[in-house]
């Protein structure tokens, strides 16, 4: 007698979730209901169990209602993953959209002149073909090249 107030004050706790949850989600709230239902009848005519799972083609009462619980729990849990894979994606978008909506301009460095980049390559160049001798920026390299005025004042 204990063990039915027990499973019975359950099932009824699944019957009120059940009612509760109508509004979010009715089919699994509908389910719950029947099954919670079928389980506190079931809980005290256990005789009709067995009829009805002798109907089925199951053996025992008790078997068919295992059997009913594990594919009940198979759609809950059905029912969690998807639900579980929709938030991941709304996650993943929110995240998308607020590193798009928070991206700074990349900080870039001005433009160096071609001859402060590399000083090699410049100084492998003879200074009488250089066109921007007259710059104020350019200085010629120290050693390698001798440049005219270089030249004309050593």
């Amino acid at each position: 007698m204990i063990a039915k107030l027990i499973l019975t004050f359950l099932l009824a706790g699944v019957v009120l979730y059940a009612w509760h949850e109508q509004g979010r989600s009715p089919l699994v709230a509908k389910l719950s209901l029947i099954a919670a239902t079928a389980g506190i009848y079931f809980v005290w005519v256990p005789s009709h169990a067995s009829d009805f799972a002798a109907w089925a083609g199951v053996g025992r009462g008790v078997d068919l209602i295992i059997y009913i619980w594990v594919v009940i729990s198979l759609l809950v849990m059905l029912n969690l993953h998807l639900k579980l894979r929709v938030q991941l994606e709304l996650i993943t978008s929110l995240a998308r959209q607020s590193a798009i909506a928070n991206a700074r301009p990349r900080k870039t460095r001005p433009r160096q002149p071609a001859t402060s980049r590399s000083p090699h390559r410049i100084a492998a160049i003879p200074a009488s073909s250089r066109t921007d001798n007259a710059s104020p920026n350019n200085k010629p390299p120290s050693t390698g090249v001798s440049t005219k005025a270089s030249a004309t004042n050593g």
